[in-house]
């Protein structure tokens, strides 16, 4: 009698060693310079992809087209990437600087710069997970393309299909398409996808853009065209990385002047030896729970505090957001807009210049008064650089000042095993995919602290993965169903804890005894069909979770 139960712990093995064969893949090719996404060289990467099926990039495997994974994919790289061949990843080397129209990606804050028809820079500021996230994408892209080639492709020759004759024809015809016209090219396009036309039709819209309605055509068209040059020309498309990012990778750089404005600034503003409260969270939670109660006054006589942070999150609001955004850069808070390339912001809040209280909590002295310092959400292993880079002692002439920091809070969005998109997850530790490490700690925020509201809370440990995009079902049921107790998946926390207890027990750079706070709000659950990062956003949905931990982490900072 087969055992399923074994069977399920084989694919999640053959599924962790395709992750850990990426990565070590990935790191060489990193090294050697350059490769051929589609060659020889990027076999094993094309290969682990197959084997590891990722949920985000659902039907890879399969024959047909993968539509989601492709939505979710090409949000995240520069527009224009299908068209390159030449694909270079750089560190910031100038191109700021010059005429080249930096183009930033919809959902990845990434400065990428199109050289000439064929070729794409990427600057690269966040460390490795930035180029694990981008080389991934790109497997799955090229993956894509080449499926469609096969389709298209009659004899060695080069001779194609009429669909793709007719599909050529639509995306090169001047003037814009009628309905009719972007009907006929959408059949066609199903055919060469091997999807239904209902299908291509209802992800159509999603790709389109203000002044480039036929994206999805175009897409299809370029990854196409070049798969097909590739195999008929021998024109391959070829990843490089540039000699000054290869040199730079892992020192720290942008991570080291980011730090540096901020402290710059807390000694400016005579803040470094009050009690410090640093935050990695969004950029209007804590603003809009501490400043909302005197900006809108009005408002808030007429709607719930809830209503009136959901109002906040739409950003048609932009009434409501300025006077908040007002009342807050008068009562004590400054915004510190990056300009190191790490792509943080930050937000510094004095609270003595609050008016004496927040809630129900009354501020004391301006000297106990608490100082907070909101940086934006970190991209993976950059949790570390950043994190570990803040927490270090400043020269100022002469004389080294230590930061006297009181409490680290780490919230955000998270992929959840056990519940759906909305629900809280409270980790007790944090473990890093495809590693031995793990991270146990004492959170000074619990379930009880958050269970009453009508939301759903789970506790347990939270694995730290190498790549969202790379997650399978398999590899996640293991960690779910194991002894291991994991609630849910990130890419930050084992890398921001790893930096807290070197600063705090190994370094003595701050104090040994430092609060930490870590609660995250669900995203996806990925063990669900339909409910991954690639089936949409949260809406509506992540203001509640959102809201309620800012709350509780300020409420304990106040308390304290």
């Amino acid at each position: 009698m087969i055992n399923l139960k074994l069977l399920g712990r084989t694919r999640a093995q053959e599924s962790t060693h395709a992750i850990e064969r990426m990565y070590i893949t990935m790191r060489h090719l990193f090294n050697r310079g350059f490769y051929k996404p589609m060659g020889v060289s990027g076999e094993t990467l094309r290969e682990s992809l197959l084997i590891l099926r990722p949920e985000i990039y659902g039907s890879i495997a399969d024959d047909k087209a993968e539509l989601s994974g492709l939505l979710y994919v090409i949000d995240r790289l520069p527009k224009g990437i299908e068209e390159c061949r030449f694909i270079n990843l750089t560190s910031d080397e100038g191109y700021g600087n010059s005429h080249f129209k930096p183009i930033v990606p919809p959902k990845r804050r990434r400065n990428c710069y199109r050289i000439d028809d064929e070729q794409m820079n990427i600057e690269i500021t966040r460390g490795r997970s930035e180029i694990y996230d981008i080389l991934t994408h790109l497997t799955f892209l090229f993956v894509e393309s080449h499926k469609i080639m096969r389709r298209v492709i009659i004899d060695e020759e080069g001779s194609v299909t009429r669909d793709w004759q007719k599909l050529e024809k639509a995306v090169l015809q001047e003037e814009p398409l009628d309905q009719a016209q972007r009907e006929i090219a959408l059949t066609h396009t199903a055919n060469i996808l091997g999807r239904t036309f209902y299908e291509v039709q209802d992800i159509y819209p999603k790709f389109s853009l203000p002044g480039n309605p036929e994206r999805f055509l175009n897409i299809i068209y370029w990854l196409g065209k070049l798969a097909i040059a590739e195999t008929v020309n021998n024109d391959k498309r070829i990843i490089t990385f540039s000699p000054v990012l290869r040199e730079r990778l892992g020192h720290h750089i942008h991570g080291e002047i980011w730090a540096d404005n901020i402290k710059q600034h807390l000694i400016k503003e005579n803040l470094m030896h009050r009690p410090l409260h640093i935050i990695s969270a969004n950029m209007h939670s804590v603003m809009n729970t501490l400043y909302t109660p005197s900006a809108l006054k009005t408002e808030l006589k007429k709607k719930k505090p809830l209503e009136i942070y959901e109002l906040l999150s739409n950003s048609t609001n932009g009434e409501l957001r300025s006077k908040v955004m007002k009342s807050a850069l008068d009562n004590g808070m400054t915004f510190l807009e990056d300009k190191s390339g790490t792509n943080i912001d930050v937000q510094i809040f004095d609270t003595a210049k609050l008016n004496g209280k927040y809630g129900s909590w009354d501020i004391k002295t301006e000297e106990e008064a608490p100082v907070i310092i909101v940086m934006d959400y970190a991209f993976g292993e950059q949790a570390y650089e950043t994190m570990d880079e803040l927490l270090k002692p400043y020269n100022f002439e002469g004389n080294e000042i230590k930061m006297n920091v009181e409490s680290i809070s780490i919230m955000g969005k998270a992929g959840i095993l056990e519940g759906g998109k909305g629900d809280i997850m409270i980790p007790s530790a944090h473990l890093f995919e495809g590693t031995a490490d793990n991270y146990p700690f004492k959170n000074e925020l619990s379930r009880a602290d958050l269970e009453e509201s009508d939301i759903a809370v789970v506790d347990g440990a939270m694995i730290t993965v190498l790549g969202t995009s790379l997650q399978n079902r398999d590899i996640l049921k293991f960690f779910h169903d194991s002894t291991w107790n994991v609630s849910g998946l990130e890419m930050e926390g084992a890398h921001y804890q790893k930096a807290i207890q070197a600063a705090s027990k190994l370094r003595g750079s701050i104090n040994s005894d430092v609060k930490v706070r870590y609660a995250y709000y669900a995203s996806d659950n990925p063990l669900e069909t339909g409910s991954t990062l690639a089936s949409g956003g949260l809406g509506t949905t992540g203001v509640k979770p959102t809201y309620l931990i800012t709350e509780k982490i300020l409420e304990q900072i106040f308390k304290s």
